[in-house]
């Protein structure tokens, strides 16, 4: 992408592969300066989400909503036909890599939720992959599911980052998605999970999405999450979240 460029043009692009390796050839060496990240979004894009796309994200909902008599709705839409699908945020409300997310000062227990993230133009053609961490209130959502939007979308409630890997051939199945949480400089969570452990396909994700909803200039598309901590586990703020995903990178961020 030249300086000039607007992001939201150069993204959408069915060839965008093509026309990066064009771009490549005529770059000189720091023509891009790679200083303070901003989320690959742009300005007129939105960011939507998946849920219950594993099983143990379904096991995890069914957790923290039984109380509330919720446990039966995240049983049947892993099964269903039609898959979990929600807005999740506008550009304005998502970070880049080593920026702050936040936590909602009403929620007792906040979890991130690492996941793999689909760049799509608005043809509805997958073009790349990108980090995503989906922020998340389990406390408000596990009180009520109608409590979703409040749970989900908020300031500074999603990342992305920290680049967008480009390529026409699809992911290796056994490509890995990690987290990684310190807290004081200590490591208080760790896990990992295989993207062939989703149970939809992407294309199917996208289809859903964009159902009844046009994209003039593409979308992002978070693919749900494999990795759940227990109930004994919340961030505070301060922690440092490391998400990383093979291809891609690691992205970064403090909990403020």
């Amino acid at each position: 992408m030249t300086q000039n460029e607007n992001w939201d043009t150069f993204i959408n692009d069915d060839d965008l592969l093509k026309k990066i390796e064009n771009l490549i050839l005529v770059l000189r060496e720091g023509d891009v300066p790679l200083e303070n990240l901003l989320p690959p979004i742009g300005d007129q894009q939105e960011l939507w989400a998946c849920g219950v796309t594993y099983l143990r994200s379904k096991v995890g909902r069914q957790e923290e909503s039984k109380a509330a008599g919720g446990a039966d709705f995240y049983a049947k839409v892993y099964e269903a036909e039609r898959p979990e699908v929600f807005f999740k945020s506008t550009p304005h409300r998502i970070v880049g890599h080593n920026a702050f997310v936040r936590i909602r000062k009403d929620s007792t227990w906040d979890v991130p939720e690492p996941e793999l993230t689909l760049v799509v133009t608005s043809s509805g053609k997958i073009i790349g992959y990108t980090i995503g961490n989906d922020m998340s209130s389990r406390s408000i959502e596990g009180e009520n599911p109608l409590y979703l939007p409040q749970a989900k979308t908020y300031d500074a409630c999603a990342a992305l980052g920290p680049c967008i890997y480009i390529t026409d051939k699809p992911l290796d199945s056994n490509t890995t998605i990690s987290l990684e949480i310190n807290r004081e400089n200590k490591k208080v969570f760790e896990g990992s999970i295989a993207i062939s452990q989703i149970k939809r396909k992407f294309e199917e994700l996208v289809s859903f999405v964009y159902r009844e909803c046009s994209f003039p200039h593409g979308c992002l598309i978070m693919t749900g999450t494999g990795i759940v901590p227990g109930s004994d586990f919340t961030l505070k703020r301060g922690d440092e979240i490391n998400i990383s995903i093979g291809n891609i990178g690691t992205l970064s961020n403090t909990v403020q």
